[in-house]
């Protein structure tokens, strides 16, 4: 049996018994589906559950579907189909937009047609930052430790539907320590990140990113635009380029979320204290040049 089916095959398995799943999102399948499809989405891990659910037989013809075929998701649900132990499953070619382009009936329902492209994104945003946050990573070579710092203010601009300027300030008195359980080890390390040794949070009580680049990767889904970021980022008393990948997505209250992890080289912004490439001895108190960055952005269109 064919891997793929044309529009015309799938609608002559279907006149001698063949069942449809959709693989797409309960969204999806809402916004519009063959009139004869079943949902089941891949993306979730009742997918086997909810297709045996519609088809306990493993010996019936099943063909899936996906939005567009052009990704390997329909394909994905096949091979899951067939190591479950169903003998006889097909993809439809092209996924549901094909079955749209030839004209076929479908069910529609009120939500957006499932090939139409992403909502425009350009204009200008305010940071959320009850909802946005910069996780941190530092270690040395028995430990780690991680925690949090919070978003004083931020604003992105999206242009031709990509970043193209924008600015996070983080308030480095707010860093903060979620691994070490005991309160006397816990506040030691906390005042030792604000002190000198670290990041002389009384003289500079915040830090910032300002972006002044992006570079839209090859391959990147217009749904979720991934990327190389680009701008200047301000610690202490040190300003320095730097470039980073990161990921926007714009979501369906209209807001944008936005997510990047990175490593900086601490030394470089005159955050020395244990490093062992400056000094010598340091025994128990060597601490790795490395610390890891994550950063969480909400924003949502300025009025």
């Amino acid at each position: 049996m064919s891997t793929t089916l044309t529009c015309s095959e799938l609608k002559e398995r279907i006149a001698k018994g063949a069942l449809v799943i959709d693989v797409m999102t309960p969204e999806e399948y809402a916004a519009g589906h063959l009139s004869c499809a079943q949902n089941a989405c891949i993306y979730e891990m009742v997918f086997l559950d909810r297709t045996a659910e519609y088809v306990p037989d493993r010996e019936a013809e099943l063909i899936v579907y996906d939005a567009t075929g052009t990704t390997r998701t329909a394909e994905l649900a096949r091979e899951r189909l067939l190591q479950a132990g169903y003998r006889h499953v097909s993809v439809l070619a092209g996924g549901l937009a094909a079955w749209c382009a030839a004209g076929l009936p479908m069910e529609r329902g009120e939500g957006e047609a499932v090939a139409a492209e992403p909502a425009q994104l350009d204009g200008s945003y305010r940071v959320d930052v009850e909802n946005s946050r910069l996780e941190w990573i530092g270690r040395n070579l028995n430990n780690r430790h991680y925690g949090r710092i919070a978003i004083q203010r931020g604003e992105l601009v999206i242009a031709d539907g990509r970043p193209s300027a924008g600015s996070i300030v983080l308030d480095m008195t707010t860093i903060s320590n979620l691994d070490l359980q005991d309160p006397a080890w816990h506040e030691m390390l906390l005042r030792h990140l604000r002190s000198d040794d670290f990041f002389a949070v009384e003289r500079f009580p915040t830090a910032a990113f300002t972006l002044t680049g992006w570079e839209t990767q090859a391959g990147a889904a217009p749904e979720a635009p991934y990327g190389m970021a680009t701008g200047d980022l301000s610690i202490r008393d040190v300003t320095r380029s730097i470039s980073f990948p990161s990921i926007v997505a714009q979501q369906q209250d209209g807001s944008i979320k936005a997510h990047a992890a990175f490593d900086i080289d601490r030394t470089l912004w005159n955050v020395c204290y244990g490093s062992c490439r400056l000094f010598e001895r340091l025994g128990m108190h060597l601490v790795h040049d490395t610390i890891s960055l994550e950063l969480f952005i909400q924003a949502y269109p300025l009025a």
